[in-house]
């Protein structure tokens, strides 16, 4: 790290930062994972931001003639955001598959690291930070519902003798776009009752039914069709 870096250097580093953790991101957000697109870049962003100030620090590290301290700069970003780790940790809620306060906890991250940069004199960084974390907490949120993410669901069915066949339905619904992960299957001299673990892709707060299973219920035979989408952050 140059001891007087040039504005244009931490620019592009601030930059490379933010375009990492978009690409991380938007991977996260169409998988459906619960730390997405806002939740990297914020992460990666204060990670950038607290070397960015040790950075500026750097000529004031050592030690002077006849003293016994050293100015060790690097227990300061690790010491807070460590601090800052726990207390993250604290916001994040996991209820089975539904996971809550990711976003919360990378927000309470930046805003330590802002704080850091402003307590040390690094004005101009402190308000670039801030305006990169406003523009991704606002503004790419909107970006994050229109990603399509992978959706969850336990499709179960029971089926009269004179209904439609196990086969059948699982061909309208691969037909449909969905992807079946594992089938359990009880038959019986009168019908049959199977359940499907089934996957898709929808956008952000898609909750609908789809209509296919309003189909399926109105059917001939059919006893029992209940939908049961997994929940998701």
């Amino acid at each position: 790290m140059p001891l007087y870096p040039a504005w244009w250097e931490l620019a592009l580093r601030l930059a490379s930062a933010i375009l990492a953790g978009i690409l991380i991101g938007l991977d996260r957000g169409e998988r459906g994972r619960p730390a997405g697109l806002r939740t990297m870049v914020l992460v990666c962003c204060a990670a950038c931001l607290s070397m960015i100030q040790v950075n500026l620090l750097l000529p004031l590290a050592g030690k002077p003639a006849g003293s016994f301290n050293t100015l060790d700069l690097m227990r300061l970003p690790l010491g807070i955001l460590s601090g800052m780790g726990f207390i993250g940790a604290g916001a994040i809620l996991r209820k089975g598959n539904a996971v809550s306060g990711v976003t919360t906890a990378a927000t309470l991250w930046i805003v330590t690291v802002l704080g850091l940069c402003f307590g040390g004199g690094q004005t101009a960084l402190g308000y670039s930070g801030l305006a990169v974390s406003l523009g991704v907490i606002r503004g790419l949120r909107y970006v994050e519902q229109g990603i399509k993410q992978e959706r969850h669901a336990r499709l179960t069915m029971v089926a009269a003798a004179d209904g439609p066949t196990e086969g059948n339905v699982r061909r309208r619904l691969q037909g449909e776009g969905y992807k079946i992960a594992s089938c359990r299957v009880v038959r019986a001299r009168d019908g049959w009752r199977v359940s499907w673990q089934v996957s898709w892709h929808s956008k952000h707060g898609d909750t609908h039914v789809p209509d296919l299973i309003d189909t399926l219920s109105a059917e001939q035979g059919v006893l029992q069709a209940a939908w049961l989408p997994e929940a998701f952050s």
